[in-house]
């Protein structure tokens, strides 16, 4: 595994052995990137990679110009591999790595600016309870209106359905399938384009 492009660009990736974690293909990833980058959602962005895995997802982020990453993890391998992989990279200071499921976070993803990108690369026999720890994120203010979803899930099933959450895009490389959709906002958001919502206060440490 490898970055794929950016400052970062060619550098190795480590990940743990086994069937426990099973990262996103470089292919998938330079295909899904290059959307992204075509739609001018990367460069500035803070993100959060929710089951990160090694966190290849948020470092090709933070790669291509992203401002911060939080990733989300629970499996201690993969916590190893992603610290590794951070350390390695000197991203340390632009990242914060919360060890916890997804469904159980509080006010560990609390920050001082709400996500712009949100990847989500869950289990993909957990996709129907990853749909529902979305939303919870979602509801609790966690993202910008009008911030990007991102969900890979497996071509056999049928993209995810998401409240507040309206389809742009999906893609389909062999197994794999990648959701692309736009939050519309929690009722009370400012739209798209209208002043900035309030910030979260309580940063997580860096």
């Amino acid at each position: 595994m490898r970055v794929i492009s950016g400052r970062l660009g060619g550098r190795r990736l480590v990940a743990p052995t086994g069937p426990a974690t099973r990262p996103t293909t470089d292919r998938v990833r330079e295909s899904l990137f290059s959307i992204l980058e075509s739609m001018n959602v990367i460069e500035g962005a803070h993100v959060i990679d929710l089951y990160a895995g090694t966190g290849a997802l948020g470092i090709e982020a933070l790669s291509r110009g992203a401002a911060r990453a939080t990733f989300v993890e629970s499996a201690r391998p993969a916590l190893v591999a992603l610290r590794e992989n951070l350390r390695a990279l000197d991203l340390e200071g632009l990242s914060t790595v919360v060890a916890a499921r997804v469904d159980k976070l509080s006010k560990e993803t609390r920050t001082a600016r709400p996500f712009d990108v949100i990847f989500a690369d869950p289990p993909w026999v957990d996709l129907a309870a990853a749909v529902l720890a979305i939303e919870s994120l979602l509801a609790k203010g966690r993202a910008a209106p009008g911030a990007t979803l991102v969900v890979e899930h497996a071509s056999r099933d049928a993209a995810p359905v998401i409240a507040r959450v309206t389809a742009i895009d999906t893609r389909v490389y062999g197994d794999t399938a990648i959701f692309i959709g736009v939050f519309e906002g929690a009722p009370g958001d400012a739209a798209p384009g209208d002043s900035a919502a309030p910030p979260i206060s309580n940063p997580s440490p860096g």
